[in-house]
């Protein structure tokens, strides 16, 4: 009895509070906390509207929940003026008595006392006024796309796994690192790369080789928006152990896939004293951590996104949470591709970097559970990781998930300064951009791994969403800078 009455005192205290929040309640609050009898205010978006020549039903929206709140209007108390302009679309503040909902579906429901409408929306011009829009539409319109129930789910769970990877990271004892967005060195070699400028572009000065002068541009030097803050995050862990970068990323690539983004965020961890087998430890500890955290708090949003667009979403984010990853060399599982007997659109060899339909194989066929590949030929992978004593493969590592292929690459980084600067000298690098890298290795070296985790790839397997751009707020692609 105690133990009942000490909990049912702390939902009024905890509700007393939500009250006094000034101007109106959530109506997540409303929906799991408040009590029958209780006045409030809410304010949100109108979704539905029906009702009779006696009652009014009024569906709002406030983005706190999946969920909507309904308000129901006595037709005797309120005139056709004060209710003519709440349609789908508008904004609304209303006053109310919450009472026990008498339809099925919500515990609750508001008996309206009074009503203000914020802003219209014209039901002839408002285009979310049907149901049923393609996502494809949708993208045309991510100004307005937030207020639909699969796009408020998204980026309520985009939140959470944001500050799911803080807290992660927190726990830990890594310190947050915040990396430069405009850099004069390109971390992966790609060279696919947005140049940051302030000369004329149409008369840029030019030197005597009749290229483009710098030493005139803001920085004095050719710049340009950051692929990764990795190189960056190893000086961070040369001197604070653990730090994780956690920001945007650009990439130059004329890519119009669904899984493609030519702006887009990483997590990317560096860890002194890790070798190879730490950094696989930490990323499988910590994707499953990221998923658990969903699961635990976020499952309003994950059913309705299991029975909207993947039946099979819930389940595949508990059975990563409950199984081992798989651990092979790259070597083992071209082996297991070339014995597959399965036809693939890009042949697959030692040597050849892997597609994502051989991952998703590996993956998804073979083994049914997320893999971990390691030991990848150097010469497809990027100049900072550590070479193996075979002189041939470097300690890479790549997570393999299902529907998504590659979700975390990573790799012990090269600490021996000789090895790697003739790595630079192999690949014809400019070793001027980078000599404050290579003083990591002069001064101090140590073992040393990190891993990037792209953080709309780990949104698209969360949501179970199958195009990149529809979990991130705005879209950065070819030809695509409307919003």
């Amino acid at each position: 009895m105690h133990n009942n009455f000490h909990c049912t005192n702390f939902t009024t205290h905890i509700f007393r509070q939500m009250m006094k929040t000034p101007g109106r309640t959530k109506v997540a609050d409303l929906l799991s906390l408040g009590q029958e009898g209780a006045e409030v205010t809410v304010k949100g978006w109108v979704r539905t509207k029906r009702g009779n020549k006696n009652v009014a039903f009024v569906a709002i929206n406030d983005g706190s929940t999946i969920s909507n709140i309904q308000l129901v209007f006595d037709l005797q108390k309120f005139s056709e003026q004060q209710l003519r302009d709440i349609s789908t679309g508008a904004c609304l503040r209303a006053c109310g008595t919450l009472v026990a909902s008498q339809g099925s579906g919500q515990r609750v429901e508001i008996q309206a006392t009074d009503v203000e409408v914020y802003g219209t929306a014209d039901s002839a011009t408002y285009p979310l006024q049907k149901k049923g829009h393609t996502l494809e539409f949708l993208r045309e319109i991510a100004h307005l796309r937030p207020r639909t129930n699969t796009f408020g789910a998204v980026l309520r769970l985009r939140h959470a796994m944001a500050y799911a990877i803080h807290k992660y990271f927190n726990d830990k004892g890594f310190f947050y690192l915040h990396t430069p967005i405009i850099t004069a060195s390109d971390a992966e070699g790609a060279g696919a790369m947005f140049r940051v400028t302030t000369l004329d572009a149409k008369n840029p000065p030019l030197g005597e080789n009749g290229e483009v002068c710098f030493a005139d541009d803001f920085f004095g030097r050719e710049t340009s928006l950051t692929v990764s803050g990795q190189l960056e995050g190893e000086l961070g862990a040369m001197a604070l152990g653990e730090v994780y970068t956690f920001g945007p990323t650009f990439r130059a690539e004329n890519s119009n896939t669904p899984r493609h983004l030519a702006e887009f965020w990483m997590i990317e961890p560096e860890m002194a004293f890790y070798e190879i087998e730490d950094n696989m430890n930490l990323a499988e500890d910590f994707i499953k951590g990221l998923v658990q955290y969903a699961l635990d708090h976020c499952m309003d949003d994950l059913t309705f996104l299991n029975d909207m667009y993947d039946r099979e979403l819930i389940a595949r984010l508990q059975g990563v949470c409950s199984t081992e990853f798989v651990r092979l060399s790259y070597g083992e599982g071209v082996k297991i591709l070339e014995q597959s007997g399965q036809k693939f659109e890009f042949p697959v060899r030692w040597g050849v970097d892997l597609q994502s339909e051989h991952e998703r194989y590996l993956v998804e066929t073979h083994f049914k559970r997320p893999v971990i590949l390691t030991d990848y030929p150097k010469d497809i992978k990027a100049f900072y990781m550590k070479q193996n004593d075979d002189g041939k493969t470097v300690r890479a590592m790549d997570v393999l998930f299902p529907k998504i292929g590659e979700i975390i690459g990573g790799s012990q980084r090269e600490e021996s300064l000789e090895k790697l600067g003739a790595r630079i000298d192999e690949l014809k690098m400019d070793v001027r951009t980078l000599w404050w890298y290579l003083d990591t290795r002069r001064f101090g070296t140590a073992p040393h791994s990190g891993f990037g985790l792209g953080f709309e790839r780990l949104m698209m397997f969360v949501t179970g969403m199958g195009n990149i751009r529809d979990v991130i707020p705005f879209p950065r692609t070819p030809k695509n800078v409307e919003f």
